[in-house]
């Protein structure tokens, strides 16, 4: 059973962009050298970012999947991952546009995605070397997740350099509403661990540019984010006994 899973596993890389594009020709370049197909997201650039995806859509194996209007980072990753599997890919790895990623730890994610082909490939970064105002927001999350899971299991859920299994990801998106915008990778990560997937984590290393400003808005994600925590802590009651007894399992088969 390992070994086939491991033959059906075809991933490709998806990347939601507004306006961030000075990265993207070097991030396109390194994807190429893996020979990984590349689904390009524009969530309602401006010039001259949307010329450089034009551009970037012309080379073989890229993409282009453009909205005129802004709908949100979780939005458009949602229509990605419908489009790559309707391609015929098992699985898709997230992966942001302003070049904060390690691009050197994209073929382990997907070794680690090929040993655990039915689970949430994660990437876990490591606080000290974040910024004190993104790092508490970030720690505060982390808290309200394991409660909403009633587990230690998920780490940095605000990461967006993953791989999600597509078959899991697609069902769950067919019957449930998943947060459209900087909610989004703690709202989906969440939903995925309740519907039975495993989450595995990867260490990697954060890169942050002055050069590239952030698209979080302080105000009004934070708000949303507050919405979201709370809708989870709901749903997180009517799911306690199906969690506590996912808790024991996981425990006895550690013994």
């Amino acid at each position: 059973m390992f070994y086939w899973h491991r033959l059906m596993h075809n991933p490709c890389v998806i990347i939601p962009v507004y306006n961030h594009f000075l990265k993207l020709p070097n991030i396109a370049a390194r994807l190429a050298d893996l020979d990984l197909a590349v689904f390009l997201l524009d969530d309602g650039s401006s010039e001259p970012c949307r010329q450089v995806l034009d551009d970037l859509s012309k080379q073989p194996g890229v993409t282009l999947l453009r909205w005129q209007k802004n709908r949100g980072k979780g939005a458009v990753v949602c229509d990605g991952l419908t489009k790559a599997f309707s391609d015929g890919y098992t699985h898709a790895l997230q992966l942001d546009a302003d070049g904060q990623h390690d691009l050197d730890d994209v073929e382990n994610m997907l070794e680690k995605s090929r040993n655990y082909p039915l689970s949430v490939i994660s990437a876990c970064r490591d606080y000290d070397e974040m910024p004190k105002s993104r790092c508490r927001g970030r720690k505060l999350t982390d808290v309200w997740v394991w409660i909403n899971t009633l587990s230690f299991t998920i780490k940095d859920s605000m990461c967006g350099f993953r791989v999600y299994p597509l078959a899991a990801s697609i069902a769950l998106l067919a019957k449930s509403n998943i947060c459209q915008r900087m909610d989004f990778d703690t709202d989906i990560i969440v939903k995925l661990y309740w519907q039975g997937l495993e989450v595995e984590h990867l260490s990697s290393r954060i890169i942050y540019s002055d050069e590239i400003p952030s698209h979080f808005d302080v105000l009004h994600d934070n708000i949303r984010i507050s919405l979201m925590h709370t809708k989870l802590f709901f749903g997180m009651i009517f799911r306690i006994p199906q969690l506590i007894i996912r808790k024991k399992a996981r425990r006895g088969n550690e013994k």
